[in-house]
Parts: C-alpha cells; structure tokens; sequence
C-alpha cells in the first residue's frame, strides 16, 4: 500500500497494486507483501518514483526460501502509459536496492535440498564436509551447525561455523577465525553485512534490479 502523505491518490494506488504484482510475479510465492511509495503523483506521470520500501515474509525468490525481506530502492523510472490503461506495469531502468534477508534452518535445509541449488549443497560438501554428507542444519547462538552422516550406521557428526561479509560475499568461519569458504555471489549483489541473531542468519547489503 503506499502510505506516504504525498504517495497518495487514485494514480499512486495503481501503482502500489502494479507493483505489488510485479513484485509478485518475480516469486514463486509470497506470504505477505507491503508496499510503501516515496514520491508524487505528479513526479510520477513525468515517469519518475523516488523510491519504495518493500516489507515480505516467506518470500521463495529463485528457489531461495527467505523468512522476511526488507528492501529500499532507488529512485525508479516507470512507464505509466500501459499501467493507466489497464495493462501491467513496465519498469524503464535498472535500479538499486538495499536492505535485510533473513533465512531460518529450515528455510536453508530445504535451499540446500533443492535441485536448483545442488552447485552450492556439491561446494559445501567438496570443500568442507569431505566424503560425509549433510543430514541437517540448526541455529545455534551464532553459530551455523551442519549436522553431517559419519562413516559409520547412525553416526553423525556436527560442524560449526561463523558467518561474515568479505569482498563482497559470504565468508564461512571456523569458531577459532578460520577462514573456511567463500561463496560464489551474483556480481549485481553486494554483502556488506553478515551475521546470525534470533536463530536465524541475517545478510545486509545491495543489489541492482534489471526488469
């Protein structure tokens, strides 16, 4: 909904509910969506917004299972000709976005379960879990605990790490200050930020957004 005292209006309420659909259509489902304009009705039909803040919950965004998305753009050119006429919205430019992801365990197991990310499930298990193979991940305190099958019937062994923002991505970190694994990160996204509170792991940063 927009809900800024100049976000206001029949043009900008068709925007809100543009883009609440559009933002849908980029996910394969989303519980819960609120959507906040930044500009005026006027700015908007020279084709301009000045921004929007996203709030979501149990949001599965390219097969990626996230808990709650909080997310601040950019000023964003639109194209309202279409949208006034009835059809779906069209967003002109690129643009920038910042904000918060969180991930719960079990939104991470099912990701690492997923055949779309099977490349990320085969790096952890090259480079970290050796010949075992992963049977289940908790939240511990600060922690990631991958809970791992041992060699042997009904053995299970667990590995702890640390998550951290460098160069950019997410860096996975013995309990000691080890740095154990880097991950691959889209080079449209940027981690400034990583870290694990209220049980569940928390990413901060920036990405650009091309329609």
């Amino acid at each position: 909904m927009a809900s800024d005292k100049q976000a206001s209006g029949p043009v900008m309420q068709l925007l809100a509910s543009g883009l609440q659909l559009w933002v849908r259509q980029q996910c394969q489902s989303v519980d819960s969506l609120d959507i906040d304009l930044q500009g005026s009705a006027l700015g908007l039909l020279r084709g301009r917004l000045e921004g929007v803040q996203l709030l979501a919950r149990r949001a599965v965004y390219q097969h990626l299972p996230i808990e709650q998305v909080q997310l601040v753009s950019s000023a964003i050119s639109v194209h309202m000709g279409n949208l006034l006429k009835g059809q779906p919205l069209q967003l002109e430019q690129p643009f920038q976005v910042e904000g918060q992801l969180s991930f719960t365990a079990e939104g991470l197991s099912c990701l690492f379960a997923d055949s779309h990310w099977q490349w990320l499930a085969d790096l952890l298990t090259e480079q970290l879990f050796g010949t075992l193979h992963l049977h289940a991940l908790r939240i511990e305190a600060q922690q990631l605990v991958f809970v791992l099958r041992g060699s042997q019937p009904g053995e299970q062994l667990e590995l702890r790490v640390l998550v951290r923002a460098a160069a950019g991505t997410i860096e996975l970190v013995s309990p000691a200050g080890e740095s154990l694994l880097r991950l691959p990160m889209d080079p449209g996204i940027t981690i400034e930020r990583a870290w694990v509170d209220a049980g569940m792991l928390q990413l901060s940063g920036q990405a650009r957004v091309s329609p």
